[in-house]
């Protein structure tokens, strides 16, 4: 790696990987004198609880099959933070990293100077998105959300097209505590005159989500009324769809992801293709797009004999489509799970999803500072598995090997192994079992 983008990665760890401010004045101003690159391009803008990752890759694939310059922004990352920044699919390398940054640092040094807090880690990373996009240049930009959405550091973007996937709890602390609150914040990323693209809600969930394109005067389109999945069935490497788009039904589409929930994302990611592009969507470009899409550390395959997955699922949320996807894409007959988890999540609720497809649960740690302790997980995994279906192993590589040799004492042809509970817990499988 280069010693210089190391100490740029440095730099942008010292603003604080987990520090949120919520102020859009702040990155508006840094922006404002980089010429407001956000402008130089059309963006479509993803919020949502579950799907957010998923669904941006699926639309930058299908963009690109049709021949756009397309950039993404994403996050968080697996192993490299050039990830949350792609060009026409691709990270961008630690050259054009290092290049961006030191058009964009002296400025956000500048602001910090002026002000009582410094920008956050999250703030320069967007401008630096943005700002590459513009000098690239694209012609469209994938922006999911960091944290919400109203006052998220990527809605300076004012969108023509937004997406909300799928609404659950998961960031109370900062969100509120219930679907309404949440809701009410994701929608904030819909302005006037947009579209909406918007998976089915809870009425909890919807109704301010509606509220929001009635005050704007949004154009909403809804799952299940003017788009959706058809049909899906489950194929080697994926599935195939029927996909009932905003203007047209597109049929054999094969989709090398797993899960209801992926298809879900499907639709949601073609419709905000559709409402971008208007008429100018063709099935063939379509049907590229998404066979082409793909999503590292979503029930992702690391090794077969036995079969090794990685799962990014963090909340109870996304571990109930993991699980439902799992029992049928998949047809394990023993199936033990590594869980490591961050200590600011519900674990009982992850936990109980997992608990009728996992045979075993293994509790370890991954590398986050916010990891919870092996010992305390452990204990939530006891009360709801029973003590005799928990092993607690501290290091991952330790409980790795173990869930191996369970899976295996348990049946000789239908193990498998699923790694779990967090993207920093699948980043580092990942690393261990040699996967970039």
């Amino acid at each position: 790696m280069n010693s210089e983008f190391e100490q740029v990665e440095a730099e942008l760890q010292a603003r604080g990987f987990t520090r949120y401010v919520f102020d859009l004045g702040r990155i508006q101003e840094l922006l404002d004198v980089l010429g407001s690159p956000q402008r130089a391009y059309p963006s479509i803008h993803i919020t949502g609880t579950n799907g957010k990752t998923s669904t941006a890759r699926m639309i930058d694939s299908v963009l690109r099959a049709h021949g756009l310059h397309a950039g993404r922004y994403t996050s968080p990352h697996l192993e490299s933070i050039r990830e949350r920044i792609s060009l026409d699919g691709v990270p961008v390398d630690e050259e054009r990293f290092i290049g961006v940054y030191k058009e964009v640092s002296p400025v956000a040094e500048l602001l910090d100077a002026r002000n009582d807090e410094t920008l956050s880690y999250f703030d320069v990373t967007t401008a630096l998105a943005f700002a590459a996009f513009a000098d690239a240049p694209v012609d469209v930009a994938v922006v999911e959300v960091g944290l919400g959405g109203a006052e998220d550091s990527t809605n300076v973007l004012s969108a023509g097209v937004t997406v909300i996937t799928p609404i659950g709890l998961d960031h109370t602390e900062w969100l509120g505590d219930t679907l309404e609150d949440i809701a009410m914040a994701k929608s904030g990323i819909v302005h006037a005159g947009s579209t909406l693209i918007c998976a089915v809600q809870p009425e909890e969930a919807m109704n301010p989500i509606l509220d929001r394109c009635a005050e704007v005067g949004a154009t909403i389109a809804r799952e299940g009324t003017e788009f959706g999945v058809l049909r899906r069935s489950v194929a080697v490497g994926g599935q195939v769809l029927t996909l009932q788009g905003l203007n047209a039904v597109y049929d054999e589409v094969f989709l090398p992801l797993h899960g209801a929930h992926q298809a879900q994302n499907a639709a949601l990611a073609l419709a905000a293709v559709e409402a971008f592009l208007g008429t100018n969507v063709h099935a063939d470009a379509v049907r590229e797009g998404f066979a082409e899409a793909t999503s590292p550390g979503r029930l992702e395959r690391l090794r077969s004999a036995p079969t090794i997955l990685v799962d990014a699922a963090h909340n109870p949320h996304g571990m109930a489509a993991t699980a439902h996807a799992l029992g049928e894409d998949f047809s394990f007959e023993s199936l033990v799970a590594v869980v490591a988890v961050l200590a600011d999540k519900d674990v009982a609720g992850l936990l109980e999803q997992l608990e009728p497809i996992a045979s075993h649960v293994v509790a370890t740690r991954n590398t986050s500072p916010r990891g919870l302790a092996p010992e305390e997980l452990g204990r939530v995994a006891r009360e709801i598995f029973g003590p005799e279906r928990v092993t607690i192993e501290p290091s991952m590589p330790d409980a790795i090997a173990f869930a191996v040799g369970q899976a295996e004492s348990e049946s000789s042809t239908g193990a498998g192994v699923l790694i779990t509970g967090s993207v920093v817990t699948v980043a580092d499988a990942r690393k261990l079992l040699g996967r970039k």
